[in-house]
């Protein structure tokens, strides 16, 4: 009897951890609470009364449940922590006050709660607002607090931590696409855009239209979207799946779940499916150019951000292209206006969109329109422009114009910007006898109108350097007639290679209306002509980069084996096999075209390579056109074109992409060709009165 009841006791509990398994597997991944840091970008030192600002994110699908400040920090040794305060404000509200102790030479680590009502969606605000001092005199009338012994060091160890859940997924496809490019799900590397085991070239081209969509909403500058093929290891984990796929490659579990109701001869389909499990995004066809369409839909986000169901439908008549990008020459800088407030220097930054391409050329024109307060040292007070912090003027503040006063600079042509900028506009507003007058914290006050504006004139930089990179393969933002020639055989450190490439290509792609073609590296070169060409592989692996291996600055051994030494480096047979290349050279199938390999010995080099190229984090480390990497981290980048890319502007080029310069023209040519034709038609009526005297 006892023997009986033991094995009932055993099944029961065996049936318990059964349905504990079966619980455990019904939760998506990524769901319960979790935590989002975000650690300072940088180390920081305050000085007397200075602040210190660190930005972090709030998705729109957390349910935010603590928020949490770790300050780790260090302060003098001589200040006197009981005349001296730190407060901390978010989004502009203060919600702690603290005084920092002098103990442990001045080191602290702070874990403070902040409230979770002062958070808004989107960007949020931390401030920490020193008030330091080193004296206690009391007899003191006037206090002088921006000194140097008065300081707060802030380690980059510092972070604000948000405790939240994820919200349920109800939104459609939406809401589900700000979840595969959220910073928590790319952080934790649970996103996946996937294609079918060897997949074609169509399949591929919908993949990178996709993955450009989604990498340009991905805000982290270090961090990437995966591309790989769909398989059960790859999948496994994932909170958030993306499959790319013609419809006889779809894994049966989810061609299952897909709408019947459409024939997809004539139709795509994005269809959400799993939302309970593992939310997946199938995007399909039966017809290539209709699942290419279906990509380049998913690479507008304004239209993907209007698809708040669970399928979309796409045909022939399905409109996907996004608006042509408008290059203005005129660039306002505050539509309302912008206030600044407070004594000593006072800053106001904008930034100024530039296709990545586009640099700024000669007779820009900034054009400052402001006022300010009365009661300022005007001996002491002016105004100071900067574009990427290079100071290109400045202008002594006066108390006769202070109610409307205004400044104009030319644009130096020696300050070579190109891609996105910022013009900084810095008041330095000092009053008389400030050290004796308390800080209100509203005066003095400077103010920029909405009529202050840049006249930006910009060229095409069109040398084939990585210093302009992402062009040639981006123009204006859009694909620029891009050719990916990839290896016979595809691995997965060659998917990843390809990802990397296009997760920093997708960055700059606003637009959706270029062009991408895949091939493998038997394509016939007539499809290369007039094409900018990716080629990924090895020697061995890829007939493109075997046939143009004369024409690489890092050029194979004769079995492929290794690279050899050039004129810029010289490498070990054994070295040679543990690198891998980027190398940027003029397309050998037609000129004014570029040609990036991205090769090395076997592909997990040149994966390491494409990594450099992967992200805005890492582009600084690649200039020049050729470009070393191994395995330990070593980057040795080189220039080898003495005269690179395209001819100069030729003159006429210059006139007609300057709408002042050809409009003057224009009406100068008109006054002469006026004059001319006065003077002909004075010289006919002189003719004929001399010709009717002749016959009287």
């Amino acid at each position: 009897m006892m023997k009986k009841q033991w094995v009932i006791l055993a099944v029961c509990f065996l049936l318990f951890l059964t349905q504990i398994e079966a619980a455990s597997a019904a939760v998506p991944p990524g769901h319960g609470r979790q935590t989002y840091v975000t650690s300072f970008t940088g180390t920081d030192t305050l000085t007397g009364t200075s602040s210190r600002q660190q930005a972090f994110e709030v998705m729109e699908y957390w349910n935010v449940e603590e928020l949490r400040v770790n300050l780790r920090f260090q302060i003098s040794q001589i200040t006197e922590d009981q005349e001296s305060s730190v407060t901390l404000s978010l989004n502009g509200s203060p919600f702690y006050t603290f005084r920092p102790t002098v103990q442990n030479n001045g080191e602290q680590q702070l874990t403070i709660p902040a409230p979770k009502g002062f958070l808004k969606e989107g960007t949020n605000t931390l401030s920490i607002q020193g008030y330091l001092r080193t004296t206690t005199n009391l007899d003191q009338v006037c206090v002088v607090h921006n000194t140097t012994d008065n300081w707060l060091h802030l380690f980059n160890t510092s972070s604000v931590d948000v405790i939240y859940t994820p919200k349920a997924l109800t939104g459609g496809i939406s809401d589900f696409s700000q979840r595969f490019s959220g910073i928590d799900t790319v952080k934790s590397n649970r996103s996946l855009l996937a294609v079918p085991e060897g997949s074609t070239g169509a399949e591929l081209e919908a993949a990178a239209y996709a993955l450009s969509g989604f990498a340009n909403a991905n805000s982290l500058s270090d961090r990437t979207l995966p591309l790989l093929p769909y398989r059960a290891d790859t999948v496994k984990g994932k909170g958030a799946v993306v499959l790319v796929a013609m419809y006889d490659h779809v894994p049966a579990a989810l061609k299952a779940q897909l709408d019947t109701d459409e024939d997809l001869q004539s139709h795509a389909l994005i269809q959400l499916v799993n939302k309970d499990s593992q939310p997946t995004l199938v995007v399909t066809s039966k017809d290539e150019s209709l699942l290419i369409k279906a990509g380049r839909l998913i690479a507008n986000s304004e239209l993907l951000a209007q698809l708040s169901s669970d399928l979309k439908v796409v045909d022939d008549a399905t409109e996907t292209a996004t608006p042509t990008l408008a290059i203005s020459s005129d660039v306002s800088f505050t539509e309302t206006g912008d206030q600044l407030t407070g004594p000593y220097h006072q800053e106001q930054i904008y930034y100024v969109s530039l296709p990545s391409n586009r640099s700024i050329a000669d007779s820009g024109k900034i054009s400052l329109d402001f006022r300010y307060a009365q009661n300022l040292d005007f001996d002491r007070s002016l105004v100071t422009v900067s574009i990427n912090d290079t100071p290109i003027g400045s202008k002594k503040l006066t108390k006769e114009l202070a109610n409307k006063d205004s400044l104009n600079l030319a644009v130096p042509q020696n300050l070579n910007i190109s891609g996105n900028f910022s013009v900084k506009v810095a008041f330095d507003l000092e009053l008389p006898s400030l050290i004796c007058t308390p800080n209100t914290q509203q005066m003095p006050w400077a103010y920029i109108s909405k009529d202050s504006v840049m006249k930006l004139n910009t060229k095409d930089r069109t040398d084939l350097l990585f210093n302009n990179y992402p062009y040639p393969f981006l123009r204006d933002e859009v694909y620029n007639h891009v050719a990916v020639v990839l290896p016979q055989e595809m691995d997965d450190y060659s998917y990843q290679s390809l990802a990397n490439v296009f997760n920093l290509l997708g960055q700059y792609a606003t637009g959706n209306t270029g062009d991408v073609h895949f091939y493998t590296d038997s394509v016939n070169t007539d499809n290369l002509q007039n094409n900018n060409i990716i080629a990924i592989g090895t020697y061995e692996d890829n007939k493109v980069i075997r046939d143009n291996n004369d024409k690489l600055y890092f050029k194979y051994n004769t079995d492929g084996s290794s690279i050899l030494s050039n004129e810029k480096m010289s490498i070990d047979a054994a070295y040679g096999a543990r690198i891998g290349t980027l190398q940027l050279i003029e397309s050998p199938y037609e000129s004014g075209r570029g040609f990036l390999a991205v090769t090395g010995a076997n592909s997990q080099n040149y994966y390491l390579s494409s990594k450099l190229i992967a992200t805005e984090k890492d582009k600084w480390r690649v200039f020049g056109d050729g470009v070393v990497s191994d395995k330990d981290g070593n980057v040795s980048a080189y220039r080898f074109k003495t005269i690179s890319g395209t001819e100069e502007d030729s003159a006429l080029q210059n006139i007609t992409e300057r709408s002042d310069v050809f409009g003057f023209i224009v009406a100068v040519v008109l006054v002469i060709a006026l004059v001319l034709l006065s003077l002909i038609l004075l010289l006919r009526k002189h003719l004929k009165k001399r010709g009717d005297r002749r016959e009287t």
